[in-house]
């Protein structure tokens, strides 16, 4: 049987994988992580075309060809490691441990745990410099709500970018789609800043990352709403907030998941936000539920990302059993 007709059988395996093993320390301390590497392509394509003497009309044309540079090279590679991996004996395997270095479940729940120890171990303090490790606002306009919110909400955003989308891609391209896409949402985290620098140069790079999450995004929001019961919510009030409440967030994705996951904790989720040198004035996801957020919140809302997990491969299994009849 070819490869690609065992897409989705080898997608369970490798977030069966990465759920037991996540991403190891001891191994990523003595080598880069394959995402490392990436970003090392797109910090020299940044140096070699997005000159400071550029206008913005020549940043923008840059900033496009690189980002097909990462799609045709990602493409490329990914598709030749495919290739490789259907010649060789137990090649699947190598497919499966790829693509559960690429997706990040278990890695999202330590390190939005971290945040919830640092909370109960060391107060704010340790809840501020955890969250300062998976948020960019100032961790020191944090208060503990501030704190738990924070995690929170990016336990609902990393959900759809980091875990669901990748497996989306996969599904539907295979490697070449998931490697593709880490290297865009990477490019995108790098250089799709809203800043002289990068406003221009990063355009393609951030439009396209929007375009490509669009999908996972609505799935991750339906994903939590299924959730919401085992932290003591109610599916129809995640799914309400996420219905209502998504379009008002700035990003045209991340309001998905942030919304779902407000609505199943009941807490007003997003808001006005400090981040270094500025500040945003957003509306609340839920504005009417709780703002005071505490550690045990955190723990509500690992409980329905492992349930978004549970469904999520449930689907994935769900689409295999199919295929084969």
């Amino acid at each position: 049987m070819l490869l690609y007709e065992n897409a989705l059988w080898l997608l369970l395996a490798a977030l069966i994988l990465d759920g037991i093993v996540g991403d190891p320390d001891w191994l990523w301390r003595r080598l880069p992580h394959p995402v490392v590497w990436i970003g090392k392509v797109i910090s020299a394509l940044d140096q070699a075309l997005n000159r400071k003497d550029s206008s913005p009309q020549t940043r923008r044309v840059t900033g496009i060809v690189t980002l097909l540079i990462l799609l045709v090279g990602s493409i490329a590679l990914g598709f030749l490691v495919q290739e490789f991996a259907t010649a060789i004996p137990f090649g699947e395997f190598l497919i499966v441990v790829i693509a559960a270095v690429l997706i990040a479940q278990k890695s999202l729940c330590e390190h939005v745990a971290a945040v919830r120890i640092g909370l109960l171990n060391n107060g704010l303090a340790g809840g501020q410099q955890a969250v300062a490790m998976i948020v960019g606002r100032d961790p020191n306009s944090l208060d503990e709500a501030g704190v738990s919110r924070a995690a929170i909400e990016s336990c609902a955003e990393n959900f759809s970018d980091g875990i669901v989308a990748p497996v989306f891609w996969f599904a539907v391209l295979g490697l070449p789609g998931l490697i593709a896409y880490k290297a865009v949402n990477t490019a995108d985290s790098m250089i799709g800043h809203k800043n002289e620098m990068y406003t221009d140069f990063g355009w393609a790079s951030a439009r396209f990352d929007d375009l490509i999450n669009l999908p996972a995004s609505r799935l991750s929001g339906m994903f939590l709403a299924l959730a919401a019961p085992l932290a003591g919510g109610s599916v129809r009030k995640s799914f309400s907030a996420m219905v209502r409440d998504a379009k008002q967030h700035r990003s045209p994705n991340a309001g998905w998941p942030e919304a779902a996951m407000a609505g199943a904790l009941d807490l007003a989720l997003a808001g006005p936000r400090t981040y270094p040198g500025y500040t945003v004035d957003d509306p609340y996801m839920n504005a009417n539920g709780r703002r005071d957020a505490t550690a045990n919140d955190i723990s509500r809302g690992l409980k329905v990302l492992v349930g978004a997990y549970g469904i999520e491969a449930a689907l994935v299994l769900l689409l295999a059993v199919l295929f084969l009849i």
